[in-house]
C-alpha cells in the first residue's frame, strides 16, 4: 500500500531579520508547536494561489507570494508532508491569526527547535543564509 503524501506550503515572512511563526492550538494535529504559515495544498490550486488563500484564512492577510524559498520532506507516523516554502515579499492587513494561539516574530538563530513542527526544522535552519527583508 502506497504512503498518504500531503502536500502543503510555509510562508516566510520576515521583518527586521525576524522570523513570523505561529503556534498551533489545542485540539490540532501537532498542537503546541510552532510553525511557518500555511496549509494544504486543494485540488487545481498552485502552491502560490494555496499559500495566498491560507494566509487569508489564518491570519487575515492580503500576502504577496514572493519566490520559491525551499522544501522540506518529513515522514510523520500516519503520512508525509512534502512542504514546499515561499517568500512573503509585502502584505496588508493586520495579523491576526484564526486557528494558532500565539504568534511570535523571531530571530531564526534564536527558534527553539524543539518547539517547531518538525516539518519546519529544514526551512528555519536554511533561514540562517538568508538575507534580511522588509522594513
Amino acid at each position: 500500500m502506497a504512503r498518504k503524501t500531503v502536500s502543503v506550503t510555509a510562508g516566510i515572512i520576515i521583518r527586521r531579520g525576524r522570523v513570523f511563526l505561529a503556534r498551533r492550538g489545542p485540539g490540532s494535529h501537532l498542537a503546541g508547536c510552532w510553525e511557518l504559515p500555511g496549509g494544504k495544498i486543494e485540488d487545481g490550486e498552485s502552491p502560490a494561489e494555496c499559500l495566498s488563500r491560507e494566509l487569508r484564512e489564518e491570519l487575515g492577510i492580503e500576502a504577496v507570494i514572493g519566490p520559491f524559498f525551499g522544501r522540506s520532506v518529513h515522514d510523520y507516523p500516519a503520512y508525509t508532508v512534502v512542504l514546499d516554502a515561499y517568500r512573503v515579499e509585502d502584505y496588508t492587513g493586520t495579523l491576526t491569526p484564526t486557528e494558532h494561539d500565539m504568534t511570535a516574530w523571531i530571530r531564526p538563530a534564536d527558534v527553539d527547535e524543539a518547539l517547531l513542527a518538525p516539518a519546519d526544522i529544514p526551512l528555519i535552519r536554511m533561514l540562517g543564509n538568508v538575507e534580511p527583508t522588509g522594513s
